[in-house]
């Protein structure tokens, strides 16, 4: 089949999808296209369209007919839930992607936009992950199902872009925390699960908090409305071939330095703890896994591409805290 050609000038009332829109990533990118004046955005709740009927998502791009898609949808959570639920992992997450990227080519997308997770990377891959170094080594046997569904979306794009001449971009975004995180510590990543943690201890006057491995392992993290900027920028000014590599059509997007978990720790207990009353104890189980032990993407690619982020680790703990707070009052 031949190559489709399709224009891909981003509007201000160009005809934008966000799958997931409210999710973490999701609700940023909302955020930062409106604030952009982006006005003709499209969105759909889980009860309003199951991306994992493709029927469905056939009947919605046939319908709306959306002009550019951003693929933020995705079934998400720490080590515990992914090692609780692997096959729910890899068959939604393989279901949402392939389900979406195949109607975002049948009915003529001008431009998708897919994201991904550091997590597709070896678990011992050398630091700092450049994008070539995907499928070069085993994976972490603690999230390996999420990374599989993950990794065959980005080459699924790739392939497309190869086989028919679309534009599908990936990002590979790595650990991610801001307003709408998830705080429930049975599903959450490791900073809202953190948060969540030491206020309850705080609120219930507990003076210890239990946390999972020994605060070895190493973690990058990155704010959600910096990834959004990223994104955006990449959609209205960037095409797959520029995201180009060894690996596929997709793009690290990192903060550029990592902590270990004991240091993260620290530094969210010092947030929600006064300044007077900093007493509570951090106990590790060691008996519990540590996952990957570092995870430190190259971000050489996506700042030449013109990103560099602007919300530091301080700050935006801060932030994700305070947004936790008016969560809980909005819930009374």
């Amino acid at each position: 089949m031949a190559a489709i050609k399709r224009k891909t000038i981003l509007n201000k009332d160009s005809k934008i999808y966000i799958a997931g829109h409210r999710g973490l990533v999701g609700s940023a990118i909302i955020r930062s296209l409106q604030g952009s004046g982006y006005t003709n955005l499209i969105t759909r709740t889980h009860a309003e369209l199951d991306l994992c009927e493709q029927s469905a998502v056939d009947n919605f791009f046939n319908k709306e007919k959306p002009e550019y898609v951003f693929l933020a949808a995705a079934k998400v959570g720490g080590i515990g839930a992914n090692s609780t639920y692997p096959a729910d992992f890899i068959y939604l997450n393989t279901m949402i992607g392939f389900n979406v990227i195949h109607a975002a080519y049948k009915y003529g997308i001008k431009k998708l936009l897919n994201l991904g997770s550091s997590c597709i990377y070896p678990k011992m891959a050398p630091q700092p992950m450049k994008e070539e170094y995907l499928l070069s080594d085993t994976l972490e046997p603690t999230n390996e199902a999420y990374a599989l569904a993950k990794i065959n979306v980005i080459k699924l794009c790739t392939f497309f872009n190869q086989q028919y001449g679309t534009n599908f971009l990936s990002v590979m975004p790595t650990n991610l925390y801001g307003p709408g995180d998830n705080y429930d510590l049975n599903s959450s990543h490791v900073l809202p699960a953190l948060i969540r943690k030491f206020h309850d201890a705080k609120v219930s006057g507990i003076d210890s908090v239990t946390l999972w491995g020994d605060g070895s392992a190493y973690r990058e993290f990155l704010y959600s409305d910096d990834l959004a900027n990223a994104v955006i920028m990449l959609i209205q000014n960037k095409n797959a071939k520029d995201l180009s590599n060894p690996a596929g059509d997709f793009v690290n997007i990192g903060y550029g330095k990592d902590i270990t978990i004991k240091e993260l720790a620290e530094k969210i207990k010092n947030t929600v703890y006064d300044s007077s009353d900093k007493n509570c104890v951090i106990n590790w189980d060691v008996s519990k896994p540590n996952g990957t032990p570092k995870k430190l993407l190259d971000n050489s690619r996506i700042e030449s591409l013109g990103f560099i982020p602007k919300v530091d680790l301080d700050k935006g703990i801060k932030l994700s805290y305070n947004d936790f707070l008016g969560s809980l009052n909005k819930n009374k």
